[in-house]
């Protein structure tokens, strides 16, 4: 069984086209409008083993909430959608990844319930490389789990440079993700006691 999701999603600030394959090769084709954001979402579908076309057309002249959080509501939909009715799945995940002298760790728990844990505080830095405002990111994995219907905890343990900082958080993401959703042969039902996700 495919495990596939597609969205198209359109607003006054945003319109969204996104197709994910769970279980791809982390081929990426997206386009924001913003380059940073670009490069962490192919980041995201490499180390989490997804094939994804992402493609927003924000209203980037105010600024760029509107589109990374819609980017995320959007993704996280085609990841419940993707699931299905989640049997079989390992459910859980964890994950650390270093980037030079950042250190981040993700805890995904795909429970059906919603919560974002989120501890990230880094400097955004000046010039080119500040290209995206970093406070947004909280926004967008925000709106993965209200809408994927997971539990996610994000800690920045280290890090200085805010390109590190946010490049290791998004693989230790994905890379939890990965795992939370992987199919397990053991498992044959619903991964839970109550027998719902």
């Amino acid at each position: 069984m495919n495990r596939t999701g597609k969205i198209e999603r359109a607003t006054k600030e945003t319109q969204l086209e996104i197709t994910l394959d769970l279980d791809g090769t982390g081929q990426a084709d997206v386009s924001t409008g913003i380059p940073f954001f670009d490069h962490m979402l192919e980041t995201l579908c490499k180390h989490g083993a997804l094939d994804a076309k992402i493609h927003c057309k924000g209203d980037l002249h105010i600024d760029q909430h509107h589109t990374v959080e819609d980017t995320g509501i959007a993704l996280g939909t085609a990841i419940d959608q993707a699931l299905g009715d989640r049997k079989g799945i390992a459910r859980a995940g964890h994950f650390y990844f270093p980037l030079d002298e950042a250190l981040a760790r993700s805890v995904v728990d795909l429970s059906g319930r919603s919560f974002l844990h989120w501890n990230v505080a880094v400097e955004q830095g000046q010039g080119p490389r500040s290209a995206m405002d970093l406070s947004v990111l909280e926004g967008f994995f925000k709106a993965i789990a209200d809408n994927a219907r997971c539990n996610i905890h994000i800690d920045l343990l280290t890090g200085r440079d805010f390109h590190h900082a946010a490049e290791a958080v998004f693989k230790s993401f994905a890379r939890a993700l990965r795992q939370a959703a992987l199919r397990d042969p053991r498992i044959t039902g619903i991964p839970s006691t109550k027998g719902v996700l």
